[in-house]
């Protein structure tokens, strides 16, 4: 099967991390690559339905799902886990863990600016937050520390989803092995 690895995508929500990361995802399976989508909001609903917003369940949120993320890895797929992951800490933990087993890892920092999140916010958490409805909610009244060495900076403002797909894989390559993914596309 080869070496697995995990992009970490991580970015306010609305930024289009979920997004670049189905599209990703079709274009590994196109090189016949095997790959999972560890979305956030999915996991929030079963394996951390436990979990609240608090910064310590924040934590522990991203802790199980950099957890997850590195089995499956570590069996050969390529894990993309798009979490907002707000604390540079938790990103760091996970980035050690996958270190520490040998596993590739990339952070790509979906950097969307907060204006153009709030304009795409289909489910209106912003305006839900900036009515204080939503206590804690990243980017408005809770902190989201922005990576400060991302393998990857990426801002969708404006940019085709496939194009920045495209940019996730091309950074992937080195991780991967490059005839594992650019010759097959």
């Amino acid at each position: 099967m080869g070496a697995g690895a995990t992009v970490w995508l991580t970015g306010l929500s609305g930024s289009g991390k979920s997004t670049i990361a189905v599209a990703v995802q079709a274009l590994l399976a196109g090189t016949g690559r095997v790959s999972v989508v560890l979305d956030g909001d999915d996991l929030r609903e079963g394996l951390n339905a436990d979990l609240g917003f608090s910064p310590e369940d924040r934590a522990e949120n991203v802790r199980r799902v950099g957890e997850v993320a590195l089995l499956l890895a570590r069996h050969g797929l390529v894990t993309l886990a798009p979490v907002i992951s707000p604390y540079a800490s938790g990103r760091e933990a996970v980035r050690r863990r996958h270190a520490g087993h040998g596993v590739g890892f990339l952070e790509v920092h979906v950097a969307t600016p907060l204006e153009e999140c709030e304009r795409r916010d289909a489910k209106g958490h912003y305006a839900r937050a900036r009515s204080g409805e939503l206590p804690a909610f990243t980017g408005v009244s809770d902190p989201y520390e922005i990576p400060a060495r991302p393998g990857l900076t990426l801002d969708t403002s404006g940019r085709d989803v496939e194009e920045c797909a495209a940019e996730v894989l091309r950074a992937l390559e080195p991780l991967l092995g490059r005839h594992a993914v650019a010759d097959r596309l």
